[in-house]
């Protein structure tokens, strides 16, 4: 099946191989400089790039929340007005191909050697200096001008995908912050209800100043822990609500306490081959553009060092006075060609070809870095869920076992064959243990929105 992007750029690529008259290289597209195949598994599932955010995330409020950033989130705004601008920035440069025609009238009156006056009106149609691209410097303008412009559709769609995996994770960050609150809320009451009773017992001598003072750093600690996954809870809202462009509606808010990270599912991807990559990214088809562009840029510095050959033409009406203009007789063509050969620059036609290979270089290398790192972001998450799968399992197993084993010492310690520091140690390993375990969910699950939107996922598929 072809893809939508090569149908897109095939204006382009004729103009750039197929042109008689174009002094643009013939361009090649770089050979990519990343393996064949992905260091880890690729896994079976779906391709990102053919999925659908709607489909990928099946949280209802998670989609109302990434449909609202993408109405207005204010980044994204400006990377639509970008693409307008290049857009009429394109239809000058198509302009340039065609003539500029006009009306004019015209009139002068100049003295002669016998002190008589002779006027002169004219009033027609006007061609002014028209680029006659023999050479195809205009052209090769209008060549650069086009990638500029799918170049900057294409970084419209990289910032859609960064924005769609912006929201997911902030919304699991926020899930996260209301599980680890509740678990600071809870803890905080059991360690305040400890230290009441110690306190209890230290009064009528059943516990000694030590247990207490166990007791009291206990709750504190638990105190701070809940100050501390407040604030973090706050500053994630805010950075949420910056992506959404406004304040997390109240329907999400709602949800936020009804809904876990156990609960949201994602769907199943498949990485494919490393060279899927260089179509379903668009930060790379963005490299790409430029990369066509800079190409095309040369074949513009080139035909500078040729003649260049303008026109001025008019067609119209002259006459001795205005009320004569339109009469028989008086209609008349005038075509002025001028040819402008460079003899001498001091190098500046020289200096802009340089420039322009050395543009065409830079864009050559940025095309591969972008390459490079789009293979490393992909191999990396594809090693996150290779791992954290496995660590959510074990993390899992892990709590249970601590929670259990804080069942059996606190039953110990109400009988006498426990001591209070081993209840204490018991509440702050199980403690730990949950934490951990709700930190770790939150990494596989965002981990998995990091490997959508790394393999090309998120982004409005092109139209052919």
């Amino acid at each position: 099946m072809t893809n939508p992007f090569i149908l897109r750029l095939a204006p382009l690529a004729a103009a750039l191989c197929l042109s008689a008259c174009s002094l643009i290289p013939t361009y090649e597209r770089p050979a990519a400089p990343v393996p064949a195949q992905w260091p880890g598994a690729a896994g079976t599932g779906a391709a990102a790039a053919e999925l659908a955010w709607k489909d990928f995330f099946a949280d209802e409020s998670l989609r109302d929340l990434i449909a609202v950033a993408l109405a207005n989130n204010r980044d994204l705004r400006l990377s639509v007005l970008n693409i307008e601008q290049a857009r009429a920035q394109l239809g000058i440069r198509r302009a340039d191909q065609l003539p500029t025609v006009g009306a004019a009238l015209a009139g002068s009156r100049n003295a002669t050697g016998t002190g008589k006056y002779v006027s002169v009106d004219n009033a027609g149609f006007v061609l002014t200096a028209y680029e006659l691209d023999f050479f195809g410097r205009v052209a090769s303008l209008k060549e650069q001008a086009l990638a500029q412009y799918l170049a900057s559709q294409e970084g419209s769609r990289t910032l859609q995908i960064s924005l769609v995996a912006g929201v997911a994770q902030g919304w699991l960050a926020l899930v996260a912050d209301e599980k680890l609150l509740a678990l600071s809320r809870q803890t905080l009451a059991t360690r305040d209800e400890s230290l009441r009773l110690t306190r209890l017992r230290l009064d009528h001598g059943a516990a000694s100043e030590l247990d207490w003072r166990l007791a009291q750093s206990l709750a504190e600690g638990a105190r701070a822990t809940l100050a501390q996954q407040q604030r973090q809870r706050a500053q994630d809202e805010n950075a949420l609500a910056l992506l959404l462009g406004q304040s997390l509606p109240a329907p999400a808010r709602a949800h936020l306490s009804a809904v876990t990270l156990a609960q949201l599912r994602l769907a199943e991807l498949g990485a494919g081959a490393p060279s899927d990559l260089l179509m379903a990214r668009p930060d790379i088809r963005q490299a790409e553009a430029q990369l066509i562009a800079a190409n095309a840029n040369i074949g513009a510095a080139r035909a500078a060092f040729f003649p260049r050959i303008t026109l001025t033409a008019g067609a119209g009406s002259t006459s001795n006075s205005l009320g004569g203009l339109f009469q028989g007789g008086s209609w008349g063509f005038t075509a002025a060609p001028q040819l402008l050969v460079p003899l001498f620059d001091a190098g500046r036609n020289q200096a802009g070809l340089d420039a322009a290979k050395a543009g065409r270089d830079s864009a050559v290398a940025q095309y591969e870095k972008a390459i490079q790192s789009a293979f490393r972001e992909v191999a990396d998450a594809l090693a996150g869920r290779d791992t954290l799968g496995e660590q959510v399992r074990a993390q899992q197993a892990q709590t249970e076992a601590e929670g259990a084993r804080l069942g059996l010492i606190e039953l110990r310690y109400k009988n006498g064959a426990a001591s209070q520091l081993d209840w204490f140690d018991a509440q702050r390993s199980a403690f730990a243990a949950q934490q951990l375990l709700v930190l770790t969910q939150l990494a596989y699950l965002q981990n998995q929105v990091a490997l959508y939107k790394t393999l090309g996922g998120g982004a409005p598929a092109l139209q052919p």
